[in-house]
């Protein structure tokens, strides 16, 4: 019997020593990653009347890509213990012990020296730009902030809006205030989709001893600021069509987002049910996704009319 099971268990050992390249995919965050990357796009076309130049899309969309990839991969090996104690991250690569912490750090740096070379190539702002976004999410933000203080999404979640202003950087080379707007809507939208999956999740990082709102400050009132935010994201969301950034196919298309994401959030303070939380979470995803995409085609629109 000895003999037979150990065979079995050195397999287990040495597979486990050996990193799949979907565990370093797994590390960028790619689904993350990918709805900056619409939203940096979205950036790049809204700076310019037509479409902007394609070798800046690519290049300033790779750059962005990869630094923000790599503020994914440093979360991860700085997460790891925390990682260990969820049950939603408790399978993440480096908590499972799948790529070790001096492989992810080595990958991690890779990502960030190539990707500043790369948005280099284009202008030395949006390099910069990009660089002090992973410094805000990766140190400030998972180092500091989120164990500090309960508002740590709320301040926290400026490095995960910068990619409309970095994407308009990367096509003008400069600051502009309706880049701003943009990165208003994503900070407005950040604390109400966070804290709805904080919410369902909230034994978790009470386990973890992360101090989210629901943590601190309990469930009902975090519904009441989940409310209070989506309001806010209304008024904000009208603000692109206040400045002439966008026209009728955005507002309409905004509104109505902003309205469903308000019901959704009523419902949740005054009529929640089990799961109710969760499917504001999966609502808030596809809800920023529509918001960029009717910007999107609001511009498209116009441009070629």
């Amino acid at each position: 019997m000895a003999k037979s099971s150990s065979p079995s268990l050195t397999n287990r050992v040495s597979t486990a020593g050996i990193p799949h390249w979907r565990d370093y995919l797994e590390l960028t965050k790619p689904k993350v990653v990918a709805m900056l990357l619409l939203t940096a796009m979205v950036g790049m076309c809204l700076a310019v009347p037509a479409l902007p130049p394609a070798h800046v899309v690519v290049l300033g969309l790779l750059g962005i890509g990869m630094q923000s990839a790599a503020a994914a991969v440093f979360n991860h090996v700085i997460d790891r213990r925390i990682d260990q104690k969820m049950q939603r991250t408790i399978h993440r690569p480096v908590a499972k012990g799948r790529v070790g912490t001096t492989q992810a750090l080595m990958f991690g740096c890779l990502l960030m020296v190539v990707g500043f070379a790369v948005l280099w190539t284009l202008n030395a702002l949006v390099a910069w730009l990009t660089f002090a976004s992973l410094i805000g999410y990766a140190l400030v933000y998972t180092v500091w902030l989120k164990h500090a203080t309960p508002q740590n999404i709320v301040i926290g979640g400026l490095a995960g809006a910068m990619p409309p202003l970095l994407g308009w950087v990367a096509v003008t080379g400069t600051l502009d205030p309706h880049a701003l707007l943009l990165v208003m809507l994503i900070f407005t939208w950040t604390p109400p989709h966070f804290w709805a999956l904080a919410i369902h999740r909230e034994k978790d990082y009470a386990k973890a001893g992360v101090p989210m709102l629901p943590v601190t400050h309990g469930i009902e009132f975090t519904k009441t600021m989940i409310l209070l935010y989506t309001m806010l994201l209304v008024v904000v969301g009208l603000l692109p069509w206040l400045a002439g950034m966008s026209g009728v196919i955005y507002l309409v298309g905004s509104l109505a987002l902003n309205l469903g994401f308000v019901w959704y959030a009523w419902q949740l303070k005054f009529a929640d049910r089990k799961g109710l939380a969760w499917q504001t979470f999966k609502y808030s995803i596809w809800h920023v996704f529509g918001l960029f995409v009717a910007l999107l085609a609001d511009h498209a629109w116009y441009a070629l009319t």
